[in-house]
């Protein structure tokens, strides 16, 4: 315990014999305690309502208000002092019926053992002090506690509004995907190997997928014109470029080439293909 501990532990003592209370005082005189003094249990009351009091110590036999009935008093009122009777044995039976009610901590006999009293007094303020600290471990646990619960519901927060994010982008993804199953131009995603990774239908049907399967994972050149190829592997990789093109069964095709990675991190090319209805120059 350190020395600011041990100077702030007050001690009252309370008995109406003056000649008992400097004895006590005279005990305690080197234990460096704070001593307040009263001489009846109404007095007692009067000093701990303007005192922060640990440990109490008081007499039995007094007129006006018994030990015992001050320090029920002080259990209602100041339920975490710690609450020490002295009385002799003939008040045995009203001392035990008080602790069997937690009204006492200790009863402790007349007279009394100087070092016996003082080593009672001590292990009062440490049980006083341990269950302070208790107190405010329990009471940081519980602020802990509460500061995780906020920190869980804003998380829970916050993977519902991603949760909600990504199911938003899901649906864009499958709208997006749709539209381009839908138009009317082929479109393809090559990557650097020239594998296609994007295919839609009319790019399947202009490039004469007979098998009906997606172009998903073959190769372009399986399936362009070598001229078209060419074309594919000269085009400038930061431009777009559009080329016209006419296939041996007379189909022509308008080509357009446009490098991959403007708003993503792929790299490649898009290659969209469309019908041309008028006559190659």
């Amino acid at each position: 315990m350190s020395e600011h501990s041990l100077a702030a532990r007050t001690l009252l003592l309370v008995d109406d014999e003056p000649n008992i209370i400097n004895a006590l005082k005279r005990t305690f005189r080197r234990e460096g305690y704070i001593i307040l003094t009263a001489n009846s249990g109404p007095e007692g009351l009067e000093i701990l309502a303007n005192h922060d009091v640990h440990v109490i110590l008081s007499d039995q036999r007094m007129p006006e208000m018994t030990g015992v009935e001050f320090l029920r008093n002080v259990k209602d009122l100041y339920p975490k002092t710690i609450r020490i009777a002295l009385s002799g044995y003939t008040d045995l039976e009203s001392i035990t019926s008080a602790i069997n009610e937690g009204a006492i901590y200790k009863f402790l006999t007349k007279p009394w053992d100087d070092e016996q009293l003082r080593d009672n007094v001590r292990k009062s303020f440490a049980h006083y002090e341990m269950e302070s600290e208790n107190l405010r471990l329990t009471a940081d646990l519980q602020k802990v506690n509460e500061q995780l619960s906020i920190l869980n519901q804003n998380l829970e927060q916050k993977v519902l509004e991603k949760s909600r994010e990504i199911n938003l982008n899901m649906h864009l993804l499958q709208i997006s995907q749709e539209i381009l199953e839908h138009l009317p131009v082929g479109v393809l995603g090559v990557d650097e190997q020239g594998m296609i990774a994007l295919s839609n239908r009319r790019a399947d049907a202009l490039l004469h997928n007979d098998n009906g399967e997606s172009l998903l994972g073959s190769y372009i050149m399986h399936y362009l014109p070598a001229e078209l190829l060419t074309c594919v592997d000269d085009s400038d990789a930061h431009t777009c470029q559009s080329r016209f093109f006419e296939l041996p069964n007379g189909v022509s095709l308008q080509v357009t080439i446009s490098p991959m990675g403007v708003s993503s991190r792929s790299n490649g090319k898009i290659i969209v293909i469309s019908t041309h209805h008028y006559p190659l120059p």
